[in-house]
């Protein structure tokens, strides 16, 4: 047993009541405040407090751990919603909102798309090659417009733009367990 330092009022609450005066016990190591039964005592770590501090570690870096597990998702589902509220936007879109609304458009999907590629490329390599593709051939058809474009021109570019939205579909089917 440690040897008794103090006898008398505890040096950090004073007198509790009726209750007898604590006893501070000193020791070469490190001590800890503790409450038990009502009264306030400085005790030495060891014995039954250092197992359970440590258990007490052991179960928070535990939990910490679970949190983690599981709980988040892959970088690229962001990255998915960006591009289809991105997809979303070109089919809100109507051809007398103008060329240049839906070349807008066109450089946010191309935006997207770019990161969706990058972050899930080694994941889903067949989806996202589609995705690249029908972007790229989106924006040439796009890009090839004349400012008076024919019936057949603008089929050419809807054809280009439902092919589009086909492909970030088929990522969102592929990619629906690890993102919901």
């Amino acid at each position: 047993m440690p040897r008794r330092l103090n006898q008398g009022a505890s040096p950090v609450w004073g007198d509790v009541g009726a209750r007898p005066a604590h006893t501070v016990y000193g020791t070469m190591g490190t001590a800890s405040w503790g409450i038990a039964s009502g009264r306030a005592s400085l005790r030495p770590w060891g014995g039954c407090g250092r197992l359970r501090l440590g258990l007490a570690c052991l179960g928070a870096a535990g939990l910490v751990a679970l949190a983690g597990c599981g709980a988040s998702k892959p970088g690229y589902c962001s990255d998915r919603t960006n591009l289809e509220n991105s997809v979303k936007g070109l089919s809100s879109l109507s051809f007398s909102s103008g060329l240049s609304a839906v070349q807008a458009q066109l450089k946010k999907i191309e935006t997207d798309a770019n990161a969706l590629v990058s972050s899930a490329k080694s994941d889903f390599p067949n989806q996202t090659s589609a995705i690249k593709s029908s972007v790229d051939a989106f924006a040439s058809a796009l890009k090839a417009l004349p400012s008076n474009p024919s019936a057949g021109q603008v089929a050419t570019v809807a054809s280009d733009g439902a092919r589009v939205v086909s492909s970030v579909n088929s990522f969102v089917d592929a990619s629906s367990s690890k993102c919901s």
